[in-house]
């Protein structure tokens, strides 16, 4: 329990006000939620490994030179963020079809793209998080053209850093999601969190459709083993942290 004032609660986390007005803290959830918070459930230690596995990630980011909310982690459940004030999207870069890819266009899941695919969804749970086109995203003014175009840049970045990490922990990544955030001086910073919850991840040696799932889809699928999954992803992310560290 924080002794700060609390600013926000949502799906996976509570935000707090902290002694420095442009720092937040966020607490991570044990809470699970799927098809627009419709299926809802609890994973255990949940909010532990998704802290742990984003404040990791987010630490080889920084490395990598793009820019992050992340400050540093005081608990297991527990990160200091920048603040910044959210855009009002959820990005999408998918590298392989699954998930509602396949449902809208057809394609077989495991279709593996030619190039990556970055999406804009509105983050307006009333409204079900529509897919935008680009126009619609300029029309409602969720961001500036120049916005739009800096975020599509950072989304590829991001992917092409996660895509050679994942791999290095034996996993495939298929797709993910991401949000940004503006702070104080307009610039933009990667916020939110990189997990199990926001990444769909496939063990790479793995072929059975149901046991490769180490993400978010075996708790909205009933696939069982949600926990050891999410740890098991936290293990291997730890270890190939420590022999980049290492290098």
């Amino acid at each position: 329990m924080s002794v700060y004032p609390q600013l926000y609660e949502g799906k996976a986390k509570i935000l707090y006000a902290t002694d420095e007005p442009e720092v937040l803290l966020a607490d991570f959830k044990d809470d699970a939620t799927a098809f627009n918070a419709q299926k809802r459930g609890s994973i255990t230690n949940k909010g532990k490994i998704n802290c742990s596995i984003s404040s990791q990630i987010f630490q080889q980011l920084e490395k990598k030179g793009i820019r992050t909310h992340y400050i540093d982690s005081p608990q297991p459940h527990q990160m200091r963020v920048k603040s910044v004030k959210i855009v009002p999207l959820e990005v999408v870069v998918r590298n392989i079809a699954a998930g509602s890819l396949c449902q809208q266009t057809g394609l077989p899941i495991g279709t593996v793209l030619k190039q990556p695919l970055v999406e804009f969804y509105y983050k307006n749970d009333g409204l079900g998080d529509p897919l935008l086109t680009r126009d619609r995203l300029l029309l409602l003014e969720l961001a500036t053209p120049e916005q739009v175009e800096t975020i599509h840049n950072l989304a590829l970045q991001v992917n092409e850093f996660l895509r050679e990490f994942w791999q290095q922990c034996g996993i495939t990544l298929v797709d993910f999601k991401l949000e940004f955030g503006l702070d104080s001086k307009q610039e933009i910073l990667l916020a939110d969190e990189i997990s199990p919850d926001t990444c769909r991840l496939w063990n790479t040696g793995e072929t059975d459709p149901n046991l490769r799932v180490m993400d978010k889809d075996r708790f909205r699928r009933d696939l069982g083993n949600v926990e050891n999954a999410y740890q098991e992803v936290l293990q291997r992310v730890l270890k190939a942290v420590e022999t980049n560290n290492l290098k």
